[in-house]
């Protein structure tokens, strides 16, 4: 996964904590950012708001809320990257504030705004979020933070926090049944590899046995159960069927696996 030059970085299964893992992701993020825009920056466009590798919009389905009642809400992107879907709000009128653990990421946030940002950009960790209690109306992540923390929990109860009641959190990671088996587009990628149940993380580490990426992994019930000591009421849960129009391939995800098993979970939830 890592696209430095030097030495690959030699994958492990091992306990990573909260300051290991957040420090392992900015890192990554900050050298893979550019990389990452190059292969996927066509897919997920400059104003676009997808959820995932299946190409499932917002504008089709609207889990945020009607796209005309958008207009004047502030909104949350945790883990923005280029800043994307906030851009795809700000332009139904929305007022959004993207954040992102990686200077890089944001960089190309400036880069496609022409360094001058339409909205906020802020550098922060998702578990220690800067902002006052109740401070947005909406929150959402595509694949953000969540995937890549050891305390999920930390980052639930910030989100919660700085919504207002009633405020509606929507987010999407990988689907937890993916956790099982090889990260793969190809046949080899639909035999089960691993327990589902094993929550020992994927960490690849540098020859210091420094972690450069980790990955934690929760079961689809794990995940429920942090929503709820979070505080926050689940709404739906949308598991993304492959669209026949989607002939991409994005690391482990591609039409023939998609066709079979899930890839990505949406998990849609209010704050009471």
């Amino acid at each position: 996964m890592n696209q430095d030059s030097g030495p690959e970085p030699e994958a492990a299964r091992r306990d990573a904590d909260a300051a290991e893992s957040s420090r392992a992701s900015r890192g990554w993020w900050d050298r893979n950012a550019d990389e990452y825009q190059r292969e996927h920056g066509g897919f997920l466009g400059d104003d676009r708001f997808v959820w995932g590798p299946e190409g499932l919009d917002e504008e089709e389905a609207g889990l945020l809320g009607p796209a005309e009642r958008l207009a004047g809400r502030s909104v949350l992107e945790v883990g923005a990257g280029a800043a994307q879907c906030s851009r795809w709000l700000a332009a139904r009128g929305a007022r959004p504030v993207a954040l992102d653990i990686s200077h890089r990421q944001l960089q190309h946030a400036l880069r496609i705004d022409g360094a001058v940002p339409a909205f906020p950009l802020v550098q922060a960790d998702a578990g220690a979020l800067p902002f006052a209690d109740g401070s947005f109306d909406l929150a959402c992540s595509a694949y953000g933070a969540l995937p890549f923390v050891a305390d999920p929990v930390r980052v639930l109860r910030e989100v919660r926090r700085v919504l207002r009641p009633g405020g509606r959190w929507v987010f999407s990671v990988t689907h937890p049944v993916r956790w099982a088996f090889p990260d793969e587009p190809g046949a080899e990628g639909l035999t089960v590899a691993a327990s589902y149940f094993d929550r020992t993380p994927y960490v690849e580490q540098d020859e210091r046995g420094r972690a450069v990426y980790v990955e934690h992994h929760r079961t689809l019930g794990d995940r429920v159960r942090d929503l709820v000591a979070a505080g926050f009421r689940l709404v739906d849960l949308v598991e993304p069927e492959w669209p026949g129009w989607n002939r991409q391939e994005w690391g482990g995800w591609s039409p023939l696996r998609g066709r079979l098993i899930p890839g990505t979970a949406i998990f849609v939830c209010e704050r009471d």
